[in-house]
């Protein structure tokens, strides 16, 4: 069964790090593209962030730019997205999406889905 967990969302204070976590199980991700989505409350889902099968990080959201920075380690079948200067206008629940190969924008390419985890920016 193919399964994506999501990790590592909480509470941080403006300014602050987290560091996400993407785990897949039943298929590694020497061929799968891995993005990050986020949906913030009343808003619709927006892509962030998305790395190749090779390893190549495509940064989605301007907002973000320069403050967020995606990686793996394929040996754990893991992707991370590590945040950092976080404001509060980042509070969403994030989401990991997995298509095979190269990234996209769009979520209706993705085929696998994680549950989500909580990021709440606030002091």
């Amino acid at each position: 069964q193919l399964q994506l967990v999501e990790s590592g969302g909480g509470l941080v204070q403006p300014g602050g790090s987290l560091r996400l976590s993407c785990a897949a199980s039943g298929f590694t991700l020497d061929h799968s593209a891995v993005g990050w989505f986020r949906q913030a409350p009343g808003k619709e889902l927006e892509g962030v962030s998305c790395l190749t099968s090779r390893g190549v990080p495509t940064i989605y959201a301007d907002s973000v730019k320069g403050g967020f920075i995606i990686f793996k380690d394929n040996a754990k079948h893991t992707v991370y997205l590590e945040m950092n200067s976080l404001p509060p206008a980042d509070t969403a629940i994030y989401y990991c999406a997995a298509l095979y190969y190269s990234c996209s924008v769009r979520a209706d390419d993705y085929d696998t889905w994680g549950q989500g985890t909580q990021v709440t920016v606030s002091s």
